[in-house]
């Protein structure tokens, strides 16, 4: 495995006026090129974990290490670079008055030549399949390119990590389909260190390795298919386990030859398929 590109270490925080920690005493390395899937019901500490990440917040004990820099009130503008945070509502993200000024707006504020901009801005939207829509106004669009939109606004700033915060909660399933194919598109074509943050564990599926957060802390870490194996576990932490996951073990239940819990439908249906013809 690559370098660790971000390293957080006995990380403790709690919201002012809380009495309990929203997280207690966190450590886990991110690596360079990696998906890491962060997962927990409400409550678990993953949205505050994506907060100190970007610097939002601090925390109270521990520290955080982003590249060669340590995340500290004097680095945070250097340290948000290096990430790119899309949100679970892309209005919010929103400043433009068309898509084209929308994506531009960041590269102005960081000073970038017209002519680069340009060419940032026209790229950033091709690669999420949206150059069609430059002189668009964003109400207009449906929520899987706003989201998309969001996505090429933050790629057009070219951070080494990209952290999605429930990104694709809002959208509906086809939506949220288009997002991580474009989100998985980048990653390969950039070599780009994705954190998704997220309740969905359909999503997750997609992920290198995935790190379950329980009330503010570290539950468990492994891949996907390792963290699925705790099965009614998860369900018990308030975790939905993923449909052809459900599926893989009720017909192995049925006893019906399933060698592994699959992580995707057509893996899933590929595999019956080969069993069922005999090759």
């Amino acid at each position: 495995m690559n370098k660790p590109l971000v390293s957080i270490e006995h990380v403790h925080f709690k919201y002012e006026g809380q009495e309990e920690y929203a997280l207690k005493d966190v450590s886990l390395q991110i690596y360079d090129g990696e998906w890491l899937a962060i997962v927990g019901h409400n409550g678990s500490g993953k949205s505050t974990l994506a907060k100190l990440l970007n610097g939002l917040q601090y925390p109270e004990k521990g520290r955080i290490q982003i590249g060669e820099l340590e995340l500290t009130e004097d680095t945070v503008w250097e340290t948000r670079k290096l990430i790119g945070m899309v949100f679970q509502n892309p209005d919010n993200q929103f400043v433009g008055t068309t898509v084209q000024d929308d994506v531009a707006f960041g590269l102005e504020n960081n000073g970038i030549l017209r002519e680069e901009m340009v060419e940032r801005v026209e790229n950033s939207l091709k690669q999420v399949q949206m150059e069609a829509f430059l002189q668009q106004e964003p109400h207009q669009l449906s929520g899987g390119q706003k989201q998309r939109v969001a996505i090429a606004s933050v790629i057009a700033l070219r951070p080494q990590i990209i952290v999605l915060d429930e990104a694709t909660s809002m959208l509906d399933p086809r939506g949220r389909e288009e997002v991580l194919n474009v989100i998985r598109e980048l990653k390969e074509d950039h070599d780009m260190t994705v954190i998704s943050i997220t309740h969905d564990l359909e999503e997750a599926a997609k992920a290198d390795r995935m790190i379950v957060l329980n009330r503010g802390q570290l539950y468990r870490e492994g891949t996907p298919e390792e963290i699925f194996q705790l099965d009614e576990e998860l369900v018990k932490l308030g975790l939905d386990i993923p449909f052809p996951v459900k599926i893989s073990k009720m017909l192995r239940e049925k006893g019906i030859p399933v060698s592994k819990s699959y992580l995707s439908e057509e893996a899933l249906v590929a595999q019956l398929w080969t069993s069922h013809s005999g090759k």
